[in-house]
Parts: C-alpha cells; sequence; structure tokens
C-alpha cells in the first residue's frame, strides 16, 4: 500500500505534536493534566488507562500509561458540520500520560484537526482553518500551563 503523504516529510508542526516532562508521581500528573486541560477550555468525557487493561488481558508487563480523551464541544460540533461528520471518527482528542521512570512522567498530544486534513477527513479550507487554529492555542494554553520541562 502506497501511503497518500510521505511520513518522512512531516515535521512536529503538521501534526501538532505537543510533549512535556512532568516530574511528579503518574497519579498526580493525570489529575494535574486533567486540571489544566479543562482549564484551558476542554472537556474530558473519556478516560482509561491501556496499561492496566494489557497487563491485565495479556500480562504485557506495561509501566503506567492513561488516555485522556479532551473535547471542546462548541468546537466539536463546527467540525463535525465542516467535515461532513466524517472527523468524529477520530475523537476524541487524548492526550497521553506514559511513565519514562517513577517520578517522570511524558504528556503527549497530536492534533486530530491537522491529521484529520492530512488524512481527506475534513476539508481544505478557511472554515478548517479556523478550527484547526482555535483548537492549537487551546492545546498551546493547556501545554504552556503543565509546568513541565
Amino acid at each position: 500500500m502506497t501511503l497518500p503523504i510521505d511520513p518522512e516529510a512531516l515535521s512536529d508542526g503538521d501534526i501538532g505534536e505537543k510533549r512535556a516532562t512532568l516530574r511528579m508521581d503518574h497519579e498526580d500528573a493525570i489529575e494535574h493534566v486533567r486540571e489544566t486541560f479543562v482549564d484551558a477550555g476542554f472537556g474530558v468525557p473519556v478516560e482509561f488507562s491501556p496499561s492496566e487493561l494489557l497487563n491485565e488481558k495479556v500480562e504485557a508487563d506495561r509501566d503506567p500509561y492513561y488516555v485522556l480523551g479532551a473535547c471542546n464541544p462548541t468546537i466539536a460540533d463546527r467540525v463535525l458540520d465542516a467535515s461532513e461528520k466524517r472527523m468524529g471518527g477520530l475523537f476524541p482528542c487524548n492526550v497521553i500520560v506514559w511513565e519514562e521512570e517513577p517520578g517522570v512522567q511524558t504528556v503527549y498530544h497530536v492534533s486530530i484537526m491537522r491529521i484529520g486534513r492530512l488524512v481527506g477527513l475534513a476539508p481544505d479550507d478557511e472554515e478548517m482553518d479556523d478550527i484547526i487554529a482555535e483548537t492549537g492555542r487551546l492545546a498551546d494554553e493547556a501545554f504552556s500551563n503543565l509546568d513541565g520541562e
């Protein structure tokens, strides 16, 4: 299968990749990230621990890894209209917290809005430009308030 885009040619900015390091316990980091994203204008309607699930189901012996599904309802409503409902396939905007080592957590996020446009789920138009800019500002605000390294 030939990919429609060259992953090697993409930059962190093309996919809205953000990363921060927090020096705190894993559970404290999850709470801190949740509060920070809520303060920036996101809700967190979905949360789960893939590491707990995998450790239980397939004895994966994974270090703590947690997914917070963040969503801004106003923007989600707009992007569903802008994308003929297809962007819902990427909902919610996930923010990941994984433990690098005890007391050191990585927070990671990519922009589903940017990725949706890259793979053709969202249009290349002014409305989507506005949605990408708005979600980018919210994510930037949240990451700037994480107090990472």
